[in-house]
């Protein structure tokens, strides 16, 4: 969504720090797969417990089939970070024992019906826990994906192409406008002239 900011590492330590209550180990999978993977919302509630086990164990990547893709044009296979896998793992296995089974939704609605829950209740869930830990800002559920965003494009090197793969993007304009250049950046390279 247009107008969401990325998440600063300082910012995101502060967000881990405030889960808590009963749907700490959900609210706290959903954040951290939603950094780690760059996965949009959507698609991070069209995951069922069956598409992240394999024989009872978390798999080493994720995939999201076409149907729940933006534009249905394919899906796309994301390799599953450790820290991820952890927080997946922690929910995963409360739902378990509560009688989940691989068609049931990671992040199931308790509405009583096997549907995941909303865009609007995630960003409700996302957006009370971003007030909690005292951030300020146009924060949502499409800040996780930015954050990712900004995280693995310093990571591969500023490199566009590699970014624009990793978001799943056809169009590297796409890319582009993930991006957060930071105005101090600019200023730097200038006066380095």
């Amino acid at each position: 969504m247009r107008g969401m900011r990325s998440l600063t590492e300082a910012e995101i330590e502060q967000v881990k720090r405030c889960f808590l209550g009963a749907f700490a180990a959900r609210d706290r999978a959903l954040f951290t797969l939603g950094i780690k993977s760059g996965f949009r919302i959507s698609e991070i509630l069209s995951l069922k417990l069956g598409d992240v086990f394999d024989n009872g164990k978390i798999q080493d990547r994720i995939y999201v089939r076409r149907k729940h893709m933006k534009g249905r044009n394919e899906g796309r296979c994301v390799v599953l970070h450790p820290e991820a896998k952890a927080s997946i793992q922690l929910w995963a296995d409360k739902l378990i024992a509560n009688g989940a089974t691989s068609d049931t939704y990671i992040f199931k609605s308790r509405n009583g019906t096997n549907k995941p829950i909303t865009r609007v209740q995630a960003w409700k869930m996302l957006t009370r826990i971003y007030a909690a830990a005292g951030l300020t800002g146009s924060l949502g559920t499409h800040s996780l994906r930015k954050t990712f965003a900004d995280r693995v494009y310093d990571k591969l090197g500023h490199d566009l192409l590699k970014t624009q793969r990793a978001l799943g993007h056809r169009d590297i304009k796409s890319t582009v406008s993930y991006l957060a250049f930071k105005q101090e950046d600019v200023d730097d390279a200038i006066l380095s002239i």
